[in-house]
């Protein structure tokens, strides 16, 4: 029979369908991340970012998203002629977005503007880079985090500084000197050590004129059509670190041979490798044999931007979900209406704003680590805490994001696909689980300072709430055992994490917030699930936080 309303013969009429959130402010959406600009002395940004998020949230731009993602980087090995170019091609909406995302200086805006507050607001435009399409993120990220290193060489920067600074972005694949602005990846794993680094194997040999010819292959390369990246080779003193140009000044690639173009579950717009090298060469950066010091620095930045990233894909899963609770109806009520999921919608919110208010706290220990240890210390030790917790937590959001869409979410069409597949790789990139958690274990050994800062931190708001106060007992009282025990370094670096998000939430987000965050993850009762709210909480209020404000 004809649907109501239908006559015979036509198709029936689409209703309750949710419409698309597009053509909004993501950054004028989003309480928590203006709250967090405002207290991390960030505020001279708020225009910038509300251009940032005028623009990931443009109809235009999810399409291009969309796109970039549909049709994925191809490798051209050879061109027409049986010339070894070694060169990937991308879609037009890859170069657009990459365009529109270092145009606002999404990768160099703390390096570009030092400041107060400045590591917070570039952070923040990585979070909402990080919600429209991640896969643009990546070389993004790199850049940023290989800038502050590449400063330690005067000659090095004075070649680079202003390249991989610049607004502008230049699509070209060839020599930087012909480019108005550059890029910076990084080639770090081998088949045969994957996270341990030490296994490195790639030989580099001494051209005896300030440069060297490495030979070797790494297993993950991202961006490998990156201007310039650094690497690890071993050379006569050790492992050191270096710095090698992506082409050569004749326009020929440096002994870059793209073996293949890896086929990933998700971050698909993004182009990774395996790739050899064929007498590439480059100038070494840093000590001779202290190429894993050098690399490290860099991963310090990668991990805390992680955070922040993942918090960003957090909250746009949670903000979609919200939309949709917000315009579809079932069982005769919006389903925002509907006790249950209210419980999960609420849920969802408290979890995506402790990793935003942690994750940005972290950024502001960046920016005040010069006049401050203690910031300093708390940055050494929060960045793979932040980055363990947030990427962990992630996948857990997303999923319970995508099951509040019912089958709508688990379509390719609906953006919430594509965040499915993205939200495990945070906890894989520069170093998984088990990896960060053993660095937190080396710092807590080799700085002790950095635990005191970290507890110091946590006291701050002692007193204000008797749970809270009871959480953090225990926690000194087990901290000896944990620290001592390997095999606890992942319930150790939780339960830190989960207790600075509760200092930090206690201190700046609103009284539900905070309590509802200490009664369900500090109150010894949590199950680790969405939905799980106790009565007391007030899950009617805090489930319109899930609501973008447009």
């Amino acid at each position: 029979m004809p649907s109501a309303g239908s006559a015979p013969g036509q198709a029936h009429q689409v209703t309750n369908q949710v419409p698309p959130l597009a053509d909004y402010d993501a950054y004028a959406a989003d309480p928590v991340l203006r709250a967090a600009i405002a207290a991390f002395d960030a505020g001279w940004a708020d225009e910038r970012l509300h251009d940032a998020g005028r623009t990931v949230g443009a109809a235009e731009t999810i399409e291009m998203a969309r796109l970039a993602n549909r049709h994925g980087p191809e490798l051209r090995s050879h061109d027409r002629f049986g010339n070894r170019i070694d060169q990937i091609e991308f879609h037009p909406a890859w170069h657009a977005l990459m365009a529109r995302a270092i145009g606002q200086e999404t990768h160099a805006l703390a390096w570009n503007r030092p400041g107060p507050g400045a590591q917070v607001a570039r952070a923040a435009l990585q979070y909402l880079w990080y919600g429209c399409e991640s896969g643009i993120c990546c070389p993004i990220s790199m850049t940023y985090s290989a800038i502050p290193v590449l400063k330690q060489d005067r000659a090095l920067w004075a070649q680079w500084g202003g390249l991989i600074s610049s607004k502008t972005y230049d699509k070209t694949q060839g020599p930087a000197q012909a480019k108005a602005g550059a890029t910076v990846g990084m080639a770090m794993t081998e088949t045969q050590g994957g996270s341990d680094l030490r296994q490195t194997q790639t030989i580099a040999y001494d051209n005896r004129d300030g440069t060297y010819s490495l030979h070797g292959s790494k297993w993950f390369f991202s961006v490998p059509h990156s201007d310039v990246f650094l690497t690890l080779a071993r050379n006569e003193e050790g492992i050191s670190c270096f710095v090698v140009p992506g082409w050569r000044p004749d326009g020929t690639r440096n002994g870059i041979a793209i073996q293949r173009l890896k086929d990933k579950c998700g971050n698909r717009s993004n182009a990774s490798c395996e790739v050899e090298f064929r007498g590439a060469i480059g100038h070494m950066l840093g000590d001779p044999g202290r190429g894993l010091r050098t690399g490290l620095s860099m991963n310090h930045n990668t991990r805390l931007d992680i955070a922040a990233a993942s918090a960003g894909l957090m909250r746009q899963a949670v903000m979609l979900a919200g939309h949709h609770a917000q315009h579809r109806t079932a069982f005769q009520r919006l389903l925002i209406d509907q006790p249950i999921m209210q419980n999960v919608l609420a849920d969802l919110a408290i979890e995506a704003e402790a990793a935003a208010w942690l994750a940005f706290r972290l950024f502001a220990a960046v920016d005040r680590q010069e006049r401050s240890e203690s910031e300093k210390l708390l940055a050494r030790i929060g960045a793979p805490l932040a980055k363990y917790w947030v990427a962990k937590r992630t996948p857990a959001v997303v999923v319970e994001a995508l099951e509040c869409h019912g089958g709508n979410g688990f379509i390719e069409e609906n953006p919430m696909a594509r965040h499915y597949r993205e939200a495990p790789l945070n906890s894989v990139w520069e170093g998984s689980g088990n990896v960060i958690c053993l660095d937190v274990l080396r710092s807590l050994e080799r700085e002790p300072g950095s635990l005191q800062a970290l507890r110091a931190e946590l006291h701050t708001v002692s007193g204000q709430d008797r749970r809270y106060d009871a959480a953090l007992q225990m926690l000194d009282n087990d901290l000896h055992d944990l620290i001592r025990h390997e095999g606890q370094a992942r319930l150790l670096t939780e339960r830190l994490a989960l207790m600075l998000q509760g200092a930090l939430l206690i201190r700046h987000a609103p009284h539900a917030v905070a309590d509802a965050f200490v009664a369900t993850r500090l109150g010894g009762h949590w199950s680790g699930h969405f939905g799980d709210l106790p009565l007391a909480v007030d899950a009617v209020t805090l489930a319109r936080r899930a609501v973008p404000e447009v």
